[in-house]
């Protein structure tokens, strides 16, 4: 898995306004866990988390990614907003 695998995951099940999805894996070389797997950071805004909790808000993206969040990913980082939130 890498962000474009991620980034077109999200796309598709969220239809997203905004998305971006950043490899931060070179932030962590070296630390525990980094041979684990990949870091990743997501920032998305989009109409369907309007009303929701951060905590449901973050479910929605991880059953969007399905078993890509199981290979290879160490960390996730979400920052999930609705439009006007941004």
């Amino acid at each position: 898995m890498n962000a474009a695998d991620i980034e077109a995951r999200l796309r598709s099940a969220l239809s997203p306004d905004s998305l971006l999805v950043q490899d931060d894996s070179h932030l962590h070389a070296g630390h525990a866990g980094a041979s684990e797997g990949r870091h990743y950071s997501v920032h998305i805004v989009a109409g369907v988390f309007a009303g929701l909790s951060r905590v449901a808000r973050h479910r929605l993206v991880y059953d969007s990614l399905g078993s890509l969040s199981a290979q290879r990913v160490h960390a996730l980082v979400i920052v999930a907003k609705a439009p006007g939130e941004a």
